[in-house]
């Protein structure tokens, strides 16, 4: 039986564009198996076939629109074979994806990809893997699915990555890796006097993990206001009596303790991505690393078992591992084993900035400088002046979503907002 393969139900869009081809003429095909790919404004969508056979002619090119019932292909099914009707997603991961008018088909935003070869072209993946495979330059072609149908996942392209064993970049090198172009060199002596200037060891060395981190995390963030008016005037006390006894406390302190009673509330935050991918790692530990600015470059020192130090031990140990950082004298142990990391630009500047994740933690928070700014103040039905501090919460999308993110910034503020919640 010759069958018309044509453009099933997908809501309200005309003119779609054709942007993969995965099959050829001689194809065998199963019911369901991918035919091609569409990609509207909103989502990418895969055509199944509706039976099993052979592909006898192929109706549409790459770069060509289509709509609801356009002609996409014949094919030759098989005696016996049962005619689906409809779309069926490919994974549940996939079909949530999907915005509503394209619900039943295999979605997933991204942009396009164009395709470049047969082989790659009639590879079962997604527009979104496709793109990340020739990003690493790996031939789809070669690379077995653990999908559903075969389907070629992320995890797939990555683990034929690691099979090829590239060698690594250089540590410093301003060159790409895994594919990524590099950064053409340019002879700035042309322009000007020029001078080469030796990093300093601290940025050699935290440059390439900051690379890694960004190359691997998809990070998200999150950026709030908390009212520390109250908390602020209950901090300058206490630091007037700790001058006396020669130390500080800093709003550091007491965000420390709030975060820690956060975290408690919301795990996850605290938490690590199995080396396997399909779990998370939940710690019942509460060691919280700080950013520590120094001649040569930030460090980062760890206050360990923070969920069980008081404001005054906090700030004696935030004060200590300072000044160990400015002089170079943190150990190895210093600065291990955070499950958590705050960095605080607030004795500097700025209203929120965009922390990079300390992996393999899974957030961390920026905290920039306070200001004062009118509230609306329901009992008196006025504006009143409070010290406002920005939050800039920046997590791995893959453990931590957007949600998750806010009520744990909520709760951070709800905490900062009275220091007696810090007790509870």
């Amino acid at each position: 039986m010759t069958l018309d393969v044509t453009v099933p139900d997908i809501g309200d869009f005309n003119d779609v564009p054709v942007i993969g081809i995965l099959v050829a003429v001689g194809d065998v095909v199963a019911a369901e198996d991918p035919l091609i790919e569409l990609e509207s404004d909103k989502a990418t969508m895969e055509v199944p076939s509706p039976a099993a056979g052979t592909v006898t002619e192929i109706k549409v090119a790459e770069g060509d629109t289509v709509s609801e019932g356009s002609l996409i292909l014949v094919l030759e099914a098989a005696d016996g074979a049962a005619v689906s009707t409809g779309i069926e997603p490919a994974s549940p991961a996939a079909a949530d994806a999907a915005s509503a008018p394209v619900s039943g088909a295999t979605a997933a935003v991204s942009a396009p990809v164009a395709v470049t070869d047969a082989g790659f072209g009639r590879a079962h993946a997604s527009p979104s893997v496709r793109a990340f495979a020739r990003t690493l330059d790996i031939d789809l072609g070669q690379v077995n699915g653990t999908g559903r149908k075969g389907r070629i996942l992320r995890e797939d392209v990555m683990k034929a990555f690691k099979a090829t064993s590239v060698p690594a970049q250089s540590a410093g090198s301003a060159q790409g890796g895994m594919g990524i172009p590099p950064i053409p060199a340019v002879d700035f002596s042309k322009f000007g006097p020029v001078e080469d200037i030796e990093m300093p060891r601290i940025k050699k060395l935290s440059g390439p993990a900051l690379h890694r981190s960004w190359l691997n995390i998809p990070h998200v963030t999150h950026n709030e206001e908390a009212d520390i008016t109250d908390l602020d005037l209950y901090r300058r006390e206490l630091d007037a009596m700790a001058k006396e006894d020669g130390y500080r406390v800093t709003l550091l302190s007491f965000v420390i303790k709030a975060c820690v009673s956060a975290l408690k509330s919301h795990w996850e935050v605290n938490a690590s991505i199995h080396p396997d991918g399909d779990k998370l790692i939940r710690k019942g530990y509460y060691h919280i690393g700080f950013a520590a600015d120094t001649p040569n470059g930030l460090v980062v020192p760890v206050i360990r078992d923070a969920d069980r130090k008081g404001i005054v031990e906090i700030s004696k140990e935030l004060g200590a591992l300072s000044a160990r950082a400015r002089d170079g004298k943190l150990k190895g142990d210093d600065m291990s084993g955070a499950s958590f990391t705050i960095s605080s630009l607030g004795g500097i500047g700025g209203t929120s900035f965009t922390p990079i994740v300390n992996a393999p933690e899974v957030a961390i928070l920026g905290l920039t400088r306070s200001k004062v700014a009118p509230v609306w103040d329901r009992a008196s039905e006025s504006f009143q002046p409070r010290l406002m501090q920005p939050l800039s919460l920046s997590y791995d999308h893959r453990a931590i979503d957007g949600a998750l993110a806010a009520r744990f910034c909520a709760t951070l503020k709800h905490l900062l907002g009275d220091v007696r919640r810090l007790m509870l």
